[in-house]
């Protein structure tokens, strides 16, 4: 059973924005819904209802409205949304023109710069104003190679308000990461910074672009933000110009935003690539901006009074999820560097400083917080401080324990899970109900998502894969460079024809609840029982010696065999006093099942640059599989080491 952490008070309840739509819906529809439940049911049976009523209650701004909201319920993929609408994705988060607050940036040992509504529109329309003189309009990209900074989001409102379609990897990604991504789609204009910092040196990235602007013809303009530098010599790099020269001067112009289609492209996404050449997922303006509003307001009940901050890089789904808060008129703050310089409290006393209301991080970043010893309740005013999310990875009993013993007891901490793909959540907060150890809270309003065991049934309280098996506006419109779709099927609806396959093993339980067991490609299968890979690192996370770890299903003599990858904190060693314990406390607190046949000390744990462990890629080497894309790894050299272990092919 699990534990309960949290209950939010009936007070509390009632002044969320939940309640108010949930009270919405009630008097639109003549339903007495009464709790989340009730309204999650009748949010996945009456699809179209449902939707509609998002999109007035979220008020989008759309110049022509939708004909209906979807054409065929029946059909995954392919369904239109909204059509008939024509809308603005830029216009709707530019709402607010005031001289609150909108962008916060803070980098590493840097003051804060502080960025008003008035001023980000202005600044978009400046850019705007330079791009559309270049002639960028619908079906133009426009890429950004950025730190998470206030110049990354301004270009991205720029180009949407033209009806160009954005995309953005950060500048951790090197030559090749860059040109897989980018080069595949071939951008008008590319934006970048001169370099970035972390862990307190500055990094250039000057002296990749030139490379990069040679291997991308279709770019017209290479602009460049001076960032760690006043004046960063460009001379080299073909068709750059420096930010300042680039934007218009002169008065500040009128933004026009183009009126499009529901379906217009919107973001381009990519995969993590670590199987061949990233995957391109192009969204649809129309579908990202209600999903992600929903999630914003309904699920993390954010408003005009927030400051809310996510720790993200441009390169992953979090910098858009948390960009689309602007609509709500929250302030958001952008961090860019290593979240441990100078040292564990440097979010937290930015927190303290921003009076950030909604904080958001990594399962990843929550642990290495408690292995430094830091209690951030201890020692900042966290008294704004409402809600904790987290997502990358999942969060183990533990790690929900120490967020209320060490951050704040009185806060709604929702561990969130969704993907790149559909740019939001299949299962996250309510900040109506209750939060239990281990468990996200409940499954997205409209999100018709069920466990299904191997015969394609939905099972309740059972490990099992996570399915949609309704339509969802946020669905990628198609794959770049994919005209038949081949690409699109076979990621999703190769398994269950008409049903979206996402690759997560979970558990549905009565009450809602969900608890996410790690990939389902990456599940062991010892003896034909499957695991979720996320129960053993919950154990082996109990071990002070143990910095990481990385748990794989080898294939070995017609079976499979767990193999566990241990990485020690300094000072520490994998012998077999630790194995032992190791295994021991797997055996009484999991099952049998779950002890690694052979428990290894690695130097490394490889990780994407959007930081989430790589078992598929480790499984491969150790197998003599090929790994077609290191450069979609953080540390690909350690793979190295792996492919070398003799251990590995030994009994």
């Amino acid at each position: 059973m699990s534990k309960l952490l949290w209950q939010p008070s009936e007070q509390r309840i009632r002044q969320t924005r939940m309640y108010r739509f949930m009270t919405y819906v009630n008097e639109r529809y003549n339903k007495d819904f009464s709790c989340y439940d009730h309204l999650y049911q009748w949010s996945v049976t009456e699809i179209a209802d449902f939707w509609a009523a998002v999109w007035d209650f979220m008020e989008i701004r759309a110049s022509v409205p939708y004909d209906q909201v979807i054409d065929d319920l029946t059909k995954m993929p392919g369904a239109k949304w909204f059509a008939g609408a024509r809308l603005n994705f830029a216009q709707n988060l530019l709402r607010y023109r005031d001289d609150k607050t909108a962008l916060v940036f803070q980098g590493e040992d840097r003051a804060p710069e502080y960025w008003s509504y008035a001023r980000v529109y202005e600044e978009a329309a400046r850019l705007a104003a330079s791009m559309k003189e270049l002639g960028v309009g619908p079906g133009h990209r426009v890429a950004g190679y950025m730190p998470n900074m206030a110049e990354t989001v301004i270009a991205m409102l720029a180009a949407v308000s033209l009806g160009a379609t954005w995309s953005s990897c950060s500048p951790d990604f090197g030559i090749k990461g860059v040109l897989d991504r980018f080069g595949q789609i071939e951008p008008t204009v590319l934006f970048s910074a001169d370099g970035y910092f972390f862990k307190g040196k500055r990094i250039d990235t000057i002296s990749r672009l030139d490379e990069i602007a040679g291997q991308i013809p279709s770019v017209k303009r290479f602009v460049v933000v001076p960032y760690t530098m006043e004046n960063p010599d460009i001379s080299g790099i073909k068709n750059a110009v420096m930010y300042p020269d680039f934007r218009a001067g002169g008065p500040a112009p009128e933004m026009e935003f183009a009126q499009l289609p529901a379906d217009h492209p919107l973001y381009i996404m990519y995969s993590s690539g670590t199987t061949g050449l990233p995957k391109c997922m192009v969204q649809g303006a129309a579908g990202i901006l209600v999903n992600q509003l929903k999630e914003m307001v309904l699920h993390t009940d954010v408003g005009r009074e927030d400051t809310v901050f996510y720790f993200t890089t441009c390169g992953w789904m979090m910098w858009n999820w948390l960009v689309s808060a602007l609509a709500t008129g929250a302030t958001i703050v952008l961090y860019d560097g290593n979240p441990f310089y100078p040292g564990p409290e440097a979010l937290w006393k930015m927190a303290e400083d921003q009076k950030i209301s909604v904080f958001g991080t990594s399962a990843g970043y929550l642990g290495a917080l408690e292995n430094s010893g830091l209690r951030p309740g201890d020692r900042f005013d966290l008294s704004g401080l409402r809600a904790v999310l987290s997502t990358g990875s999942p969060l183990s009993e533990e790690g929900f324990e120490f967020v209320y013993d060490a951050i704040k007891s009185d806060l709604q901490l929702a561990s969130i899970s969704g993907g790149t793909d559909l740019n939001g959540c299949f299962a996250l907060g309510n900040p109506m109900g209750p939060v239990y150890a281990g468990e996200l809270q409940c499954r997205g309003l409209g999100m018709k998502v069920e466990a299904w065991d191997e015969q394609g049934q939905p099972v309740i309280g059972r490990q099992a894969e996570l399915v949609c098996t309704a339509p969802f506006p946020s669905m990628p419109l198609y794959f770049w460079n994919d005209p038949d779709n081949k690409k699109y099927l076979s990621a999703y609806f190769d398994v269950y024809p008409g049903v979206w396959r996402h690759g997560d093993y979970i558990e549905i339980n009565e009450r809602g609840g969900v608890r996410i067991y790690g990939r389902s490609d990456a599940t062991l299968n010892p003896g034909g029982v499957r695991i979720g890979t996320a129960e053993i690192y919950r154990r082996v996370n109990d071990f002070a010696e143990v910095e990481d770890s990385l748990v794989v299903g080898q294939n070995w003599k017609g079976d499979v065999r767990v193999v566990l990858f241990v990485k020690p904190v300094q000072g520490c060693a994998v012998d077999e006093d630790l194995k032992d314990r190791i295994k021991k406390n797997l055996r009484q607190n999991a099952s049998p099942r779950h002890v690694p046949a052979k428990i290894l000390e690695v130097p490394d744990i490889p990780y994407t640059l959007n930081m989430k462990k790589v078992e598929l890629a480790v499984k491969n080497i150790i197998e003599n599989k090929p790994v077609s894309n290191r450069d979609a790894l953080l540390n690909p050299d350690v793979l190295d080491f792996y492919a070398n272990i003799k251990q590995v092919h030994e009994e």
